[in-house]
């Protein structure tokens, strides 16, 4: 059974913060010990497997001897979000893939985040904004609203 109309996200329903910061998505071997950050109000989200230890993390708190690929920014949706709401990771995911941007996703109880590469920052927002999402105008990044958003 599809859900209704009314659970799915629409790009006007969903408002985009940049959370400021370069972060990294580093990997350690599954039967390291769990990393902790170095900072307790930071951003840091581990995620085990049977053959890896995923973190993400400011560039800063990379793990030890992790393998580390430095360089995103990050998106975040401004939550809490309903988990009856469909589509919110598809149609962010689906409009920067048309704009060729690459991303790395993560959730939370109360939120989706979408990492992407430095230089693709710009040109992400672009996109979704032109595509109808909102930026929290508190967040100091703000792209300007296409005229022709929907």
């Amino acid at each position: 059974m599809l859900p209704t109309q009314e659970a799915w996200a629409r790009p006007g329903d969903i408002t985009l913060r940049p959370v400021p910061g370069e972060f990294s998505v580093c990997q350690l071997p599954g039967d390291s010990p769990w990393p902790v950050p170095a900072r307790a109000q930071s951003l840091f989200s581990v995620t085990r497997t049977a053959r890896e230890i995923s973190v993400v993390c400011y560039a800063d708190e990379a793990p030890a001897g992790a393998r580390v690929e430095p360089g995103w920014r990050c998106l975040e949706v401004v939550g809490p979000l309903d988990f009856q709401m469909v589509g919110v990771l598809a149609g962010l995911t689906r409009c920067l893939a048309r704009a060729g941007v690459s991303v790395f996703v993560m959730s939370t109880y109360d939120t989706d985040l979408v990492l992407v590469r430095e230089h693709d920052l710009e040109p992400a927002m672009t996109a979704l904004t032109q595509s109808g999402y909102a930026f929290d105008p508190g967040s100091g990044t703000v792209p300007m609203r296409s005229g022709n958003s929907g």
